[in-house]
């Protein structure tokens, strides 16, 4: 069952999909259009969930999924994973690496390799303050308050010397 992503309770869990480049405004059509329909299909053990999406910054793909009242199972989100394999496939773009990076480079988003970003630390070409993407937030207060922080606040901060 498909609702408004702001409707969902803030202890939604949620998954952020992040693309290797901006989304065309067609690219962005299809998306929405794309996941409306899977959200409005998706069950586990055929019982509808309650979800809802956001795209930020013609980067990002956020699903929602309240599970106050009913829980996604392991072959619900194995239908969400390879819906978003789908959506790879058809955009060439890459959603799954989690080896990448995406943060605030000046009032830009840049994204790059997790092995790049270790790099630009240790040169200094990033620091404790660079705002990044934390895309292991899992409940949408999470998302909310703790998806874009400062590396020194993340997972991020291993790379910071």
């Amino acid at each position: 069952m498909l609702t408004d992503f702001n409707n969902l309770p803030d202890t939604s869990r949620v998954w952020v999909y992040q693309s290797n480049r901006k989304f065309t405004p067609e690219e962005l059509e299809y998306i929405q259009a794309k996941t409306r329909y899977f959200l409005t299909q998706w069950t586990a053990h055929g019982t509808e969930l309650e979800a809802g999406f956001e795209i930020k910054y013609d980067r990002f793909i956020v699903l929602g999924l309240n599970q106050q009242n009913a829980s996604a199972s392991g072959c619900s989100i194995d239908a969400s994973v390879h819906f978003i394999q789908e959506l790879q496939e058809k955009m060439d773009v890459d959603l799954l690496d989690k080896m990448n990076v995406t943060y605030y480079n000046g009032a830009f988003i840049a994204h790059k390799t997790l092995l790049d970003f270790r790099k630009m630390a240790k040169n200094k070409s990033v620091s404790a303050n660079t705002v990044v993407f934390n895309n292991l937030v899992n409940t949408k207060q999470q998302y909310k308050e703790n998806w874009e922080v400062a590396a020194k606040d993340s997972w991020h901060s291993r790379f910071l010397a």
